[in-house]
C-alpha cells in the first residue's frame, strides 16, 4: 500500500470457475472506490487420488501468502460449497492463521464471503455462514448484503444477504454467473471497501 491507498484481499479457491468469476466480479467492485484496491490472491485446491492428498495451484492468479493477510485492510473469501461448507482446502488455510489470530492483525478489519454451488438449494447459506465463523474468532467486522439490493428480491440464481453466491449447474465447465449475481458480488467488494475506507 502506498500513502492513503486502500488494499482488500480478495481471497478463492475454485474447481471449476465458479467462484473465482464471482471473486473477479467482487474485485471490480472494490475498485469502483476511489483510492481503494483488490489483491487477488488463490489458495491451492486439495485433490485425492488413489488415497493420496495432491495440491493443484491456480496459474491465472497468486498463491496466498500469510503477508498478504497482514497487510490487506479487508478480507473477502470465496470457497465452493462441499456438503453445505466451505472446501477442505479453505478450511486448512483458515486453521493455519493461528499466529494472526494470536498477534490481532485482522480485528477491526471489514470482511464479507462468496460461495458458488451447482444446485440452486446446494447449501450456500449454511457454507457463508461457516466461512464467517473464523473470521468473527478474527475480531473481524462481518459484511452482507442488505435488502436495499434489488436483485435479492428479483434473483432465481445465486444472491444472498449473507454474501455474494452463483448457481454454476453440473458439468465441469458450469454456467457463466448471471446478470444478479455479478451486480451483488460487485456489491458486496463496493461494499467491503466502503467501510474500509471509513475505517481508515
Amino acid at each position: 500500500m502506498i500513502n492513503d491507498e486502500i488494499e482488500i484481499l480478495v481471497l478463492y479457491t475454485s474447481k471449476n470457475g465458479g467462484t473465482k468469476q464471482l471473486a473477479e466480479a467482487i474485485c471490480s467492485g472494490i475498485e469502483s472506490i476511489e483510492a481503494v484496491f483488490s489483491r487477488i490472491r488463490t489458495i491451492p485446491e486439495l485433490k485425492q487420488h488413489n488415497h493420496e492428498i495432491l495440491i493443484q495451484t491456480s496459474t491465472e492468479h497468486p498463491s496466498v501468502d500469510k503477508s498478504d493477510l497482514l497487510e490487506c485492510s479487508g478480507l473477502l473469501i470465496g470457497s465452493p460449497t462441499r456438503f453445505g461448507n466451505m472446501s477442505a482446502s479453505m478450511k486448512l488455510f483458515l486453521d493455519s492463521t493461528l499466529d494472526i489470530w494470536i498477534s490481532g492483525d485482522l480485528i477491526n478489519k471489514p470482511a464479507g464471503v462468496f460461495t458458488s454451488t451447482s444446485s440452486l438449494h446446494g447449501g450456500q447459506e449454511s457454507t457463508l455462514i461457516t466461512m464467517m465463523l473464523p473470521l468473527i474468532h478474527h475480531g473481524m467486522i462481518i459484511v452482507g448484503l442488505p435488502y436495499s439490493e434489488p436483485d435479492l428480491n428479483t434473483t432465481s440464481t445465486g444472491g444472498t444477504p449473507y454474501g455474494a453466491s452463483h448457481v454454476s449447474g453440473q458439468g465441469s465447465g458450469g454456467k457463466k454467473i448471471s446478470d444478479e449475481e455479478f451486480r451483488l458480488a460487485f456489491s458486496l467488494g463496493k461494499r467491503v471497501a466502503e467501510v474500509a475506507k471509513k475505517l481508515q
